[in-house]
């Protein structure tokens, strides 16, 4: 336990990125996202998967460039169907087969993809500095919560063939958690409380959703984390697993409702 708090706070220069914005922050993602997808594409390979890595980390690096100047949409597609063609061109040399084509570019979507929705949240909406924490502290308070409150009063299993270890009782306790905390972030910025009641709820769920799918991922490819980047937490996926999903969440929930 003690190990797990001290690599969380290890996670704190990450957030300052977030807090100083701009170009570190488009840097830093494009990092990220690289590593992110390296830890997705070796995780495969136990599978004997050997995924396209690099059209991955093109992407990846081009988010940020993207950022930097601010590029529209449009390019984004369009690179993305240079990319998809020069994966083409490896199925038809017969270097790659369909299934390594295929977790390339699931790859692409689950992590740079969602994980831009970070900057999109800062950048695309007036208040984006601020409602950018939702992000954070859903994904972070829902792990945190349902953690201790599992430790605590857990007893019935969640999906035991997915996540031994997670419970019922775990997953109240963080969508409380997450709701609560939220609630008072909403409270001290003056947002809609019932707004931050629904967001903290349904994000929540959200969170436990990616930290299951990641999880199912591991056990399909046979491994206990995707790396060993953060002593406590594995890798950047192990800890980022339930921020990739609730980052594009957030991001509508405010583009929609807020």
């Amino acid at each position: 336990m003690v190990v797990r708090i001290i690599a969380a706070l290890a996670l704190i220069p990450l957030l300052l990125f977030v807090i100083y914005g701009g170009l570190p922050l488009y840097i830093a993602e494009a990092i990220i996202g690289i590593i992110g997808l390296d830890e997705f594409y070796k995780a495969f390979k136990s599978k004997s998967i050997q995924p396209i890595s690099i059209l991955g980390y093109l992407f990846a690096i081009y988010l940020s460039i993207k950022n930097i100047f601010k590029l529209q949409t449009e390019y984004t597609y369009i690179f993305v169907f240079i990319l998809f063609l020069i994966g083409i061109v490896y199925i038809l040399s017969n270097k790659k087969n369909i299934i390594d084509f295929s977790i390339t570019f699931i790859g692409i979507f689950y992590i740079p993809i969602f994980l831009d929705y970070i900057v999109l949240t800062i950048n695309n909406f007036r208040l984006g500095g601020i409602y950018v924490w939702l992000i954070f502290i859903i994904s972070f308070m829902t792990d945190t919560f349902a953690y201790f409150s599992g430790y605590l009063f857990g007893k019935h299993k969640l999906i035991p063939s997915i996540s031994p270890k997670k419970t019922i009782e775990g997953s109240i306790g963080g969508i409380l958690g997450s709701t609560i905390c939220c609630v008072i972030f909403g409270y001290i910025f003056k947002l809609d409380i019932t707004h931050m009641i629904l967001v903290g709820s349904i994000g929540s769920i959200v969170a436990q959703f990616g930290d299951l799918f990641a999880s199912a991922i591991k056990r399909y490819v046979g491994i206990k984390d995707y790396g060993k980047l953060i002593p406590g937490h594995g890798g950047i996926l192990d800890r980022f697993d339930s921020v990739i999903l609730v980052a594009p969440f957030v991001y509508y929930a405010i583009y929609i409702f807020i």
